[in-house]
C-alpha cells in the first residue's frame, strides 16, 4: 500500500508529466506553424514520451492500491522566439522534472518506500537521457547560429526520431524498462 503522503507526490507529478506533454505539443504546434515540420516530429515524439511517463505513474499509483487524482492543467507558452528559444525553453523544463523526480526518490528513501524508490529509479535513468537529448540538439543550435543553412539540415535530422512504439510503451509500463 501506497503512503498518503508520497500518493499525492505522485499524484503531483502525473499532473507534471500531463503538462510536459502539453508543453512540448504547445511547441511543435509552434514550429509546424513556421514549417519546421521536424522540429515539430521531433517535439511531438517528445509530448507522447511524455504522456507515456504519466501513465507509468498512474498505473503504479493504482497498483499500489492508492487513488489517482487529475487536476487542471496550466496553460503552456504559445509562442518562442526562435528554435533555439524552444530548445533553452525545453532543456530547463527537463532539468525542472528532473529535480522533481529527485525529490520523489528522496521522499520515498525517506519513508522507506522500496519499492517506489524502485519504480523511480527508471525515471532517474530517463531525465539523464532527457536532458542530453535537449542538450544537443541546443548545442547544435548555438554552434549554426550564424549559419541559417544548418537549421534546415538540423529540421530534417530531427524528423528522423523513431516514435515511441507501442510495444516498448507496454514494455515500460509493465516495468521491463
Amino acid at each position: 500500500m501506497i503512503s498518503k503522503k508520497m500518493q499525492e507526490a505522485l499524484n503531483a507529478q502525473i499532473n507534471a508529466e500531463y503538462y510536459s506533454s502539453y508543453l512540448y505539443l504547445s511547441m511543435a504546434a509552434h514550429v509546424r506553424a513556421i514549417n519546421l515540420d521536424g522540429f515539430a516530429a521531433w517535439l511531438r515524439i517528445q509530448a507522447q514520451e511524455e504522456m507515456i511517463h504519466a501513465m507509468k505513474m498512474y498505473d503504479f499509483v493504482l497498483e499500489r492500491g492508492g487513488r489517482v487524482s487529475l487536476t487542471a492543467l496550466e496553460g503552456p507558452p504559445t509562442e518562442w522566439a526562435s528554435p533555439t528559444a524552444i530548445f533553452e525553453a525545453t532543456l530547463e523544463h527537463e532539468r525542472y522534472v528532473t529535480d522533481r523526480i529527485n525529490k520523489l526518490v528522496d521522499l520515498a528513501i525517506a519513508g522507506s518506500d522500496h519499492a517506489t524508490n524502485a519504480f523511480l529509479q527508471w525515471f532517474v535513468n530517463e531525465q539523464v537521457e532527457e536532458e542530453a537529448n535537449a542538450e544537443a540538439v541546443l548545442q547544435k543550435l548555438r554552434l549554426m547560429a550564424d549559419a541559417p543553412g544548418g537549421l534546415f539540415m538540423l529540421d530534417q535530422q530531427l524528423g528522423q526520431r523513431p516514435a515511441a512504439s507501442a510495444a516498448s510503451a507496454a514494455a515500460n509500463a509493465s516495468g521491463a524498462a
